[in-house]
């Protein structure tokens, strides 16, 4: 093998593409899945709640198989039945909720309760709602990410969806401030908003800026609680030819900049895509310390 290869800041050496070899000779059988989970095992490369990396290895295995130093097995047919809710590439299945309008102020409308759907039964009404009533519908998040469902008088009336954030992002990583390599360290303590719904029917001044301010103090805990590390700092992408971003703003969120239009796997420096406003909110008043110190010490718990 010529040259370093490297995927996700993983080297790969010519013994790994060996041990590859071997491990798909000696397991026929085997689907392009199953491999990979039998690779991570092999390599210990787990996330830090101790979850199997599959989906990064997979990705890793796809790349060597492209460049010709492995093979692997033919994609075998995927059945619907194990597309289900939350894990699937189709589109949701349509769910029926209430639509009565509620237009009312937000103290009217009584308390709210923010339910973290990933991986529960609501997991499908929360995929439903988003693909049925946001402009870019629903898509499968690849990663850590979370899922909530916001629920008043008993109904659901908005969603959120937040994911790992981007690697690179030249606006973001100025305003912390970190360096190359804490960046690549604790990239995994921040989280971007990826979808934010309040669904159609339901018209309550400032409700869209006091969800965001509830789940700023829920969703590092949340995070913990299935991934085993915090978050400090969260992001989200507006586009400002649709919206205004008020709600954000309202909720204390910083614009830091935009985006260079250009998608992270752009051949040329030309614009590709609409720009965007990327805003950002830190969770803890020490997040530039926190995210670049080293990765053994950026993860430690949040204090009380």
């Amino acid at each position: 093998m010529q040259g370093t290869l490297s995927y996700r800041h993983r080297v790969i050496t010519d013994a790994d593409v060996v041990f590859i070899r071997q491990l798909v000779a000696e397991n026929p059988q085997c689907s392009r899945r199953r491999l990979s989970e039998k690779l991570c095992e092999a390599w210990n490369w787990v996330q830090p709640n101790g979850a199997l990396r599959d989906m990064v290895c997979r990705g890793m295995m796809l790349m060597l198989h492209r460049r010709g130093l492995i093979e692997l097995p033919p994609v075998r047919q995927i059945g619907r039945s194990s597309l289900s809710a939350g894990g699937g590439r189709d589109k949701p299945e349509a769910v029926s909720v209430e639509q009565t309008s509620l237009s009312m102020s937000l103290a009217e409308l009584g308390p709210l309760e923010i339910r973290q759907v990933r991986r529960t039964p609501e997991e499908a009404l929360f995929n439903s709602l988003l693909q049925q009533h946001h402009y870019l519908g629903y898509s499968q998040p690849v990663g850590e990410h979370l899922k909530y469902l916001v629920f008043a008088r008993g109904r659901p009336i908005a969603c959120a969806a937040w994911s790992s954030a981007p690697r690179h992002l030249g606006s973001r990583d100025r305003f912390i401030g970190w360096g190359a390599q804490a960046r690549l360290a604790n990239i995994r303590l921040l989280a971007y908003n990826t979808r934010f719904l309040i669904l159609p029917w339901v018209r309550v001044p400032h409700l869209a800026s006091h969800i965001l301010g509830r789940m700023a103090r829920t969703l590092s805990a949340d995070w913990q609680q299935l991934y085993a590390h915090p978050i400090y700092f969260v992001e989200t992408f507006i586009d400002p030819q649709r919206f205004a971003g008020t709600c954000y703003r309202a909720a204390n969120w910083t614009v830091m900049g935009q985006t260079t239009g250009r998608g992270k796997a752009a051949p040329t420096r030309a614009v590709n895509r609409s720009i965007k406003q990327v805003l950002g909110y830190a969770l803890v008043k020490d997040f530039r310390q926190r995210l670049s110190l080293p990765d053994s010490m950026a993860a430690l718990p949040l204090a009380a």
